[in-house]
């Protein structure tokens, strides 16, 4: 434990506000005091759920749950169609090639599972040459948002010597003769300041073959160090395009220049006043995605001879549903909508004029889409929150639609149903909500709920399965998804609205939802939890706070709580364009310190039983913001129900988290749950 002259607070001058900082000490991460409290955090949890005998049958039926064969979008490159496939409770899933998809016995391209013991070893990104006899493909480490850049001959089998790394979350496009590709990096560990290894992004052409010190240089910033950038390689292979953005803002810039000129890029759509995304071309007409003065978004066409915006064509403009995924096949284009948090496609022309609308189930999330315009065929991955992830294919040249993979991991539909209701919010406006239980649920006002919230990002909660949920809704719970402000489920306006100083709305959203349920007679205080990670961890702990009275359980994972400080951690500072910026703006500060989850925890008061999560390793939201917030939460805790701490090894934000951590990870999620809403009994 830290002695009280090292536990001494930490105290800092918001604008005049002296805001005491108790726990600053466990932002070192590498301090034997920090390791110890760690440990101490690790085995208090360990010996909770220890006591409970329940936790063992708990895993076992969720195994079963997790065991089912667990499909990827396929993709057409030369002679063979690429996909993975996890097999049940493989860590990852396995990369196969097959010449038709009915092939009962694929070839392995890559096994992950065979590269670590650990399972924490995760393909993270995949990308062919036009020919399809070579592929770059990107491994993450143990959760890393890091990857490193891995180039093998498809004929042959053979690994290129080169690794290429510093990459997170890079484009991987090919020139037309399949001999190299661009890429973006971030500089060398030591190059440039600890707090500026997420910045000064560069984007490289890479020969295959050759290493990577010696990848041609083709774009930076020099005045920006903040900006980063991806390549795109037109349809007919003749244009560059370069897309730069900052953080997580929902605004970027798009320029070109032909593929054989390294002059300097051409402004396309340069403003940097919305989103825009090249979605393909014909010739010099580039179709673009863009949600400028239009929320929901719309397709414009761009002639680059007459680039101007007075001269930009709308071919389909915006709509009631949002755009999502938009795919150009030859003459039509492929739109996915968003309408009332729920899926669907639509098909054009490219005048514009809808073909048809496919035929696919309701209350849907589009998951993936590929496309190859050699067999003139579309592949759509889709899941709800009874099914999960099914994978069609559509042949533009007889309009058929079939199913290529299915799983059996389905609920029973004749047992259980999903139901969608718009609830009213404080400010009188109305939230969808989707509701997810047994078929005769008895609205008792008894029954336990679990309800699941995000609020932000522009990202948008949709239908999609969870093998813990149907765990939990098999075992008589109810689970709710509350689409409030701050995500994209209505498009920009709605995210928005959920922003800078609105983000209080997020919240009180979130709690209009818990009231209804409520008052409907689905639940009571006393049998609802709610759970929320990463944007939602602050989302719940923030509602904790504020409603103290109205939770049981509170599934707090990978939070974001210290919002006075986030900006000075890894890839925090990109947040400032959701969240503010409290250290350099006083009204940011205002209405931030207002809220912060870490400084809003009442002292001597009895709040819900809690279940905080991180990854030691989470290089996104780091370990701090949960340790600050579990510490200072059992300081503050005078009631019965325990503050846990929980934090995995060799585990970061989420990306590629191997089946067997999983699997640990929600067993005590679940047994925690079951727990607090008395669902063992």
């Amino acid at each position: 434990m830290k002695s009280e002259k090292e536990k001494q607070i930490v105290t800092d001058n918001y604008h005049g506000t002296i805001v005491k900082d108790p726990f600053r000490w466990l932002e070192d991460d590498k301090s034997t005091e920090t390791k110890i409290w760690d440990e101490q955090q690790t085995a208090n949890t360990q010996s909770y759920f220890k006591t409970i005998p329940e936790r063992k049958e708990l895993k076992e039926k969720l195994t079963k749950h997790w065991n089912y064969e667990k499909y990827f979008v396929p993709q057409k490159e030369g002679n063979y169609y690429y996909f993975q496939k996890n097999d049940g409770l493989q860590n990852q899933p396995v990369f196969y090639r097959a010449k038709t998809l009915s092939d009962a016995s694929p070839e392995v391209m890559i096994d992950p599972n065979a590269l670590n013991p650990d399972g924490t070893t995760a393909i993270t990104h995949i990308s062919f040459n036009k020919e399809g006899n070579l592929m770059a493909y990107a491994l993450s480490e143990n959760g890393s948002d890091w990857q490193e850049i891995k180039i093998r001959n498809m004929d042959n089998g053979m690994e290129y010597p080169e690794i290429i790394s510093r990459c997170k979350f890079s484009s991987l496009a090919w020139i037309e003769n399949g001999t190299g590709f661009y890429y973006s990096r971030y500089p060398e560990f030591g190059a440039v300041d600890s707090v500026d290894e997420s910045n000064y992004n560069r984007l490289y052409f890479h020969d295959v073959g050759t290493p990577e010190t010696e990848d041609k240089l083709i774009h930076e910033s020099t005045d920006d160090k903040e900006l980063a950038f991806a390549a795109i390689i037109s349809d007919d292979y003749n244009y560059l395009l370069l897309e730069s953005w900052k953080g997580t803002e929902n605004k970027n810039r798009l320029y070109y220049r032909p593929i054989a000129s390294e002059g300097e890029f051409i402004p396309l759509a340069a403003a940097g006043d919305a989103y825009y995304s090249f979605i393909g071309n014909k010739g010099t007409t580039f179709y673009i995605y863009t949600n400028k003065d239009s929320a929901n978004g719309k397709i414009v066409a761009i002639d680059i001879n007459q680039p101007e915006e007075k001269d930009w064509q709308e071919i389909i403009p915006e709509q009631e549903g949002v755009m999502s995924f938009t795919k150009l096949m030859d003459d039509q284009l492929a739109i996915t909508y968003l309408k009332h948090a729920k899926d669907f496609i639509k098909l054009y022309n490219l005048s514009g004029v809808l073909i048809r609308k496919l035929d696919l189930p309701d209350m849907i999330t589009v998951t993936n889409i590929t496309t190859n315009k050699e067999q003139k065929e579309m592949f759509i991955s889709y899941t709800s929150y009874l099914s999960p992830t099914t994978v069609a294919r559509y042949n533009f040249t007889t309009n058929c639609l079939e199913t290529v993979f299915s799983s059996q991991g389905a609920l029973d539909s004749s047992a259980f149903e999903t139901k969608q209701y718009f609830y009213p919010s404080n400010d009188g406006t109305n939230i969808p909500m989707f509701i997810i239980h047994k078929k005769d649920l008895k609205l008792t006002g008894d029954n336990p709920v679990l309800l699941y919230g995000y609020g932000g990002f522009n990202i948008s909660i949709t239908p999609s399965y969870s093998a813990s949920n149907a765990m939990f809704i098999e075992d008589g719970g109810i689970y709710a998804v509350a689409n409030i402000r701050g995500g994209g489920e209505y498009g920009e306006d709605w995210h928005q609205a959920g922003t800078f100083d609105r983000k209080q709305q997020v919240f009180n959203d979130f709690i209009a939802a818990a009231e209804w349920l409520i008052s409907n007679d689905y639940t009571s205080p006393s049998k609802l939890a709610i759970m929320g990670g990463s944007n939602g961890g602050l989302l719940v702990s923030a509602c904790m706070n504020q409603r103290p009275d109205l939770f049981s359980v509170v599934i707090c994972q990978v939070p974001v709580t210290d919002m006075l400080r986030y900006q000075h951690f890894t890839v925090g500072r990109f947040w400032t364009s959701e969240f503010g910026n409290a250290e350099k703006n006083a009204e940011h500060f205002k209405t931030i310190y207002a809220y912060s989850p870490l400084h809003n925890i009442s002292p001597n008061q009895t709040y819900p039983a809690t279940l905080i999560t991180t990854g030691d390793t989470d290089d996104r939201v780091v370990p701090l913001h949960s340790k600050k917030y579990a510490a200072t939460l059992q300081e503050a805790q005078i009631g019965e129900a325990p503050i846990l701490l929980r934090i995995e090894k060799d585990a970061g934000h989420g990306l590629g988290k191997p089946t067997v951590k999983i699997i640990e990870e929600h067993t005590d999620i679940y047994t925690f749950l079951y727990k607090g809403l008395d669902m063992f009994s």
